[in-house]
This record gives structure tokens, sequence and C-alpha cells, in this order.
């Protein structure tokens, strides 16, 4: 599992030129599903992110995980890319679009179970997502480098 995790002060989604959905303060995780993830890799990339101390205290040091934030997860199968052959991205480690379709729903399911404040892009759409980054500060996670 790839992952690229961004503290924003807020973010949306549109789809179809209608909001999706937002939240404020918080993280936006885009996370993109390989073929060999497992129930392992989500474990292990939802515990990152709910305890990534990324938020700062009353010095402006990094001290405070996501918690009584909201999150905004979504599917971004392109972080799979690979610019390793030539210009155009390859996409051959992302997961089959068959599999991520129900994979995908118990990525949402595990994050609600353990943050109360979970939302989400629409899977497989074509969707704008603005936010403003709070930093800026964007964090890189990959399940096969832990």
């Amino acid at each position: 599992m790839k992952t690229v995790v961004q503290r924003v002060l807020s973010a949306c989604v549109v789809v179809n030129g209608v909001t999706f959905s937002k939240i404020a303060s918080g993280l936006l995780v885009y996370l993109a599903l390989e073929k060999e993830d497992d129930e392992d890799d989500l474990d292990w990339v939802i515990r990152k992110v709910l305890e990534m101390r990324v938020f700062g205290d009353d010095e402006g040091k990094m001290n405070f995980a996501v918690e009584g934030r909201e999150i905004l997860l979504v599917s971004q199968f392109t972080l799979t890319g690979d610019f390793r052959r030539g210009r155009r991205p390859g996409f051959e480690s992302a997961m089959p679009v068959t599999e991520a379709r129900d994979f995908w729903p118990r990525v949402v399911k595990r994050f609600e179970e353990r943050h109360p404040r979970v939302s989400t892009g629409q899977f497989q759409a074509d969707m704008q997502i603005t936010c403003i980054n709070d930093g800026p500060a964007t964090f890189w996670l990959d399940s096969k480098l832990r």
C-alpha cells in the first residue's frame, strides 16, 4: 500500500460538479492498493496514519496525532505509477480494479472502526480535490518498506 498523507486545514472532494465530501482540520489520505496488499498492510497503514504525530503543540513541535480531527480518505491508484521505463506511467503494481473494488470498502470500514470522523472520496470516480495544506506538511508511507 502506498499512501500520501497531507496535514490540512480543510479539504474537499467534488464529483461531477457536486461536493461529495469535505473536512476541516485533519489529514487528507491518498491511498493506493497494490497487487500484493493484504490485511497486514492495511493494519500497518491505519496504525501509522492514526499515530503520526504531525500536529503542533503550543510550541509548534509536531507532538499530536489526528485524534479530535478529521480524515479524508481517497483511493488513488496513480500512486503506483512507475516511470522507470519511459515518460508514461505504468501501473503494473496496482491491484486489479475488480479486486480493489472489493478491498476498498474494507479499507474504509477499518478506518471508521478506529477513528470517529472519516470521510471518503468516491471510488473509481473522476474527482476534483482541493485542500489547504497546513505547513505544508506532506508524508509518504509504503507498507512494503516497513
